[in-house]
């Protein structure tokens, strides 16, 4: 380069040399680090190199661009852009040559690490930088002169055409090599796949001639209660397909010390619930990549995160250990091997890489989570929530990460409940209780409709009222304790304590009736006081769990609280505030990640270099155990009280004024009159 040669700036990089005239742009770009895609390696076949010349005078860059600034416009450019399409304006970086001083523009879309933009405000974007690449190469002829093994000339073209090193391929690769070659006329598309941007490559597979159909990834979140996957195209980062299914291990219990339990129990229950798994993996891939209509040989690579128990059932590990003191986790590191490894039907090389686990109960999931959220860069003070059978909390900011977790059960998710049940159609998830008159009003999963809206019988009428699911639940508890159904240490009130009819005896204690659909042939359904008490022992858990997490930073309050889980998804906060489930905080500061596990591990999919993140983060976190914690068992004490029987929520009361209530009379519930049914 001389600087009596031509000037080339990009954008928005800014970067900028002199290049000889004839250099092609792709060229240059390559030269100066520019982000410009290419699998072709510069023949004009992909067509990934786009860019945008800009002609004029630019004071900014003190330049003045001519319009002859790059090569005459060719018949490569021609035939692309009659058979495919090509922007106005745009040229192929690979086919168009730098003739003279000139600003460029990389789109976004012809970056090599470009954004995927995340939907909410507060979550950071995803740089794509997958772990395979597809390269276009022309390899040469084998030569009775030159023998050497065509693996060899392959690597050789690779590293000639595309300046790679340290290149290896494994049997499964070497049984087609040949006929693939041979089949192009030694040219072929390569995928490659590196673990790192330090090493080395190894080709996953082989495509005779040019292949420019995208290869794909998977993001898959191992839940105890669901298996839920995120189909990604590896180029755009685009998510093509998601789909879940129920874990066929619910059959061996439902929470994660039932499955632990059963292996102990029965001799080869771990290999059980591993085979049971690992098939439910499979269905799930074959029914994402159905309906995405694409060819599952064409998935290349893949992340799993799972909560420790899963974990070692995903690998095959008995999770026995995980389930006594000290529970130790047979490796907490991340793991890299391939998906055959855990019997997926996939091709034969697909990659799998599963998150490292943090503590032994605060798992892989947990590790996505802070990879979504990032506590760790936060300059506020924020608790991230994973809310499911096992709740996981991550409390923190650029000062110090902690980790716990607590055992919340399946209350949360409307299992013990005994109107519970999961989201489906027809499940009630909203609600709210008149203070005055105590009557319910709801929404069903698959209406708009409240219940005393007109049409709402008309709207229901194929799903019916079925139950109550988790958000239900927390809803209908909170909304009886601010209408004064129910007291702060839990108790339902007699139907004349309360002044309805709705609360009716029930044994020993009392129930509230919420709908009676008898007449119809449906359901009659009610909160019992053991309701209420499933899901006191579920919120104090995860309360507990974040007040001790306060007590180890040395707070009483947090600056913001985000719910994650498909489950924190539906959370109302004011009502989550109200049963006394998290600390006190402005609502406002309140806020949902979704399925933040899912979204970590595809973080991790589109971006090999979170991975070394993640790995580096979980070492640095403070793990607390809550097992051996003795303010654990007090906060627990203390949070079974709706909201809490001692620590003060001045936020909340200046929100909602709970009634002051107590119907802890001696007598038990008796007398509250005759059970009376009300249809909603």
């Amino acid at each position: 380069m001389k600087k009596s040669d031509p000037l080339v700036i990009f954008t928005p990089s800014g970067k900028r040399g002199h290049f000889a005239k004839g250099t092609p742009v792709l060229t240059a770009a390559r030269q100066l680090g520019v982000d410009l895609d290419s699998v072709c390696g510069g023949r004009g076949i992909c067509s990934r190199c786009q860019i945008t010349p800009s002609y004029g005078e630019f004071s900014k860059h003190g330049v003045t661009v001519a319009d002859d600034a790059l090569s005459e416009w060719n018949s490569v450019e021609e035939r692309y852009k009659s058979i495919r399409g090509l922007i106005d304006g745009r040229r192929l970086g690979c086919q168009a040559k730098i003739e003279g001083d000139v600003v460029i523009d990389v789109p976004p879309e012809s970056q090599v690490h470009k954004q995927v933009v995340r939907k909410r405000a507060e979550a950071r974007d995803i740089t794509l930088n997958p772990t395979v690449r597809l390269c276009y190469v022309e390899v040469a002829q084998p030569d009775m002169h030159d023998p050497s093994g065509d693996l060899e000339r392959l690597v050789d073209a690779l590293q000639q055409q595309w300046e790679l090193d340290e290149i290896s391929a494994d049997l499964s690769v070497l049984s087609t090599l040949q006929t693939r070659l041979r089949k192009g006329e030694w040219k072929v598309t390569v995928a490659l796949h590196q673990a790192a941007d330090d090493a080395p490559h190894t080709i996953l597979r082989v495509w005779s001639g040019f292949h420019d159909a995208p290869a794909y990834g998977l993001a898959v979140d191992v839940g105890s209660t669901t298996i839920a996957a995120h189909l990604c195209d590896l180029h755009t980062g685009d998510v093509v397909a998601s789909s879940g299914i129920m874990n066929p291990q619910i059959r061996f219990g439902e929470d994660l010390m039932s499955r632990v339990s059963y292996g102990m129990m029965n001799e080869g229950g771990a290999d059980e619930m591993t085979a049971a798994v690992r098939d439910g993996l499979n269905a799930l891939f074959d029914q994402i990549t159905t309906d995405a209509e694409i060819d599952k040989t064409l998935i290349l690579d893949t992340v799993f995160v799972c909560n420790p128990v899963m974990h070692h059932l995903l690998l095959g590990i008995d999770p026995y250990e995980l389930g006594q003191a000290p529970f130790a986790l047979a490796t907490s590191d991340a793991i890299r091997l391939k998906a055959r490894d855990l019997d997926l039907n996939l091709h034969p090389e697909t990659r799998a890489y599963i998150l490292p686990c943090i503590a032994g109960h605060v798992g892989a999931d947990a590790a996505a989570v802070a990879l979504s959220e990032a506590p760790d860069k936060s300059d506020d003070l924020v608790l991230v929530v994973d809310v499911g059978t096992n709740a996981e909390l991550l409390l923190g900011n650029k000062e110090r990460v902690l980790a716990c977790s607590s055992p919340t059960g399946p209350a949360f998710e409307g299992a013990q409940i005994s109107s519970g049940q999961r989201a489906a159609p027809g499940a009630i998830e909203h609600v709210t209780i008149d203070p005055v008159t105590k009557e319910p009003r709801f929404q069903v999963i698959g209406s708009d409709l409240w219940s005393d809206e007109e049409g709402f019988d008309a709207a229901i009428a194929t799903t019916g009222v079925t139950g109550i699911c988790g958000s239900g639940i927390i809803e209908l508890v909170a909304e009886m304790r601010m209408s004064g159904i129910v007291d702060g240490p839990g108790l339902i009130g007699t139907a004349e304590q309360t002044g309805t009819p709705r609360c009716f005896t029930d044994g020993r204690t009392n129930s509230y009736m919420v709908w009676d659909g008898s007449a119809d042939g449906g359901p009659v359904i009610t909160v019992t006081n053991r309701d209420i008490r499933e899901i006191q022992m579920a919120k104090a858990a995860l309360y507990s769990g974040a007040r001790l997490l306060m007590d180890k930073f040395g707070v009483d309050t947090v600056d913001r609280i985000v719910l994650a889980g498909a489950f924190g998804a539906h959370i109302s906060p004011k009502h989550a505030m109200v049963l006394g489930m998290i600390p006190d905080c402005e609502l406002d500061k309140v806020t949902s990640a979704g399925n933040a596990a899912g979204t970590g591990a595809r973080i991790a999919l589109l971006n090999r270099s979170a991975r070394r993140e993640i790995e580096k983060t979980v070492r640095d976190i403070d793990k607390v155990e809550t097992a051996i914690e003795p303010r654990f068992q007090e906060h627990f004490v203390n949070a079974s009280n709706i909201p809490n029987a001692v620590d003060p929520f001045p936020i909340l009361s200046r929100i909602v004024t709970l009634p002051d209530v107590t119907f802890n009379t001696g007598g038990g519930g008796e007398g509250g009159g005759r059970r009376r049914r009300r249809r909603g």
